[in-house]
Formats: structure tokens, sequence, C-alpha cells
């Protein structure tokens, strides 16, 4: 993930910040509802192999998961800032991750 956040900032010029969900606009997000309206945000998604069942409700964890990651990039977006949100691909999060980090560093 730092090599990521090096990546963007080396194409963007921007400084950045990282949190992890779900729900991260319930923890860091505070920083980015007050103030003025900067920040250009991304959420990157990978779906767990293994999804599991919550007792006594009609919906797994996965899909909880994925309504508040939803719900956190439409929050972003009714507050006027930009959001994206990129799904990374296979079983190998990681792999995943630094394939992103090298396109990104192609942009520079």
């Amino acid at each position: 993930m730092a090599e990521l956040r090096e990546a963007i900032r080396a194409a963007t010029r921007a400084t950045t910040t990282f949190g992890y969900g779900p729900r991260f606009l319930h923890s860091t997000g505070q920083f980015h509802k007050g103030g003025p309206k900067v920040g250009r945000f991304l959420q990157l998604l990978h779906d767990e192999p293994a999804d599991v069942e919550i007792p006594g409700r009609p919906y797994s964890f996965g899909t909880l998961e994925q309504a508040q990651a939803i719900g956190d990039v439409e929050t972003l977006r009714e507050l006027g800032l930009p959001a994206q949100r990129v799904r990374l691909e296979g079983a190998d999060s990681v792999g995943a991750l630094r394939a992103l980090t090298a396109t990104i560093k192609g942009w520079t």
C-alpha cells in the first residue's frame, strides 16, 4: 500500500491518506467530511475467497461489506468530492495491488 501511495503522489503531486474498511468513513472519514471540499478518493475492493454467513440475517458478511463500501463512496460523492471504486481481481490481492501500482507508475 505504501508503494501505491508513493506512485499516486508521484503521478498527481497529491498528499495521500489511507484508511482500511469496511466503514472507513466512520473512522477516517470525519477528517474529510468537515472543512474545505478537497480531496480525491480511491476505494479499493477485493472479494474474500470465502464468504461468511451472519447468523440470523438474510445476508452474508461479504454482502454487508459491499453495501458499506457503496455507502461510503456515495457519501463522498454527495459531499461533492470525487470518488472512484476499483475492484482488485483475482485470488492474489497483493499481486493485484502491485499491478495497479505498476499501472499508475506508468502514468509518470
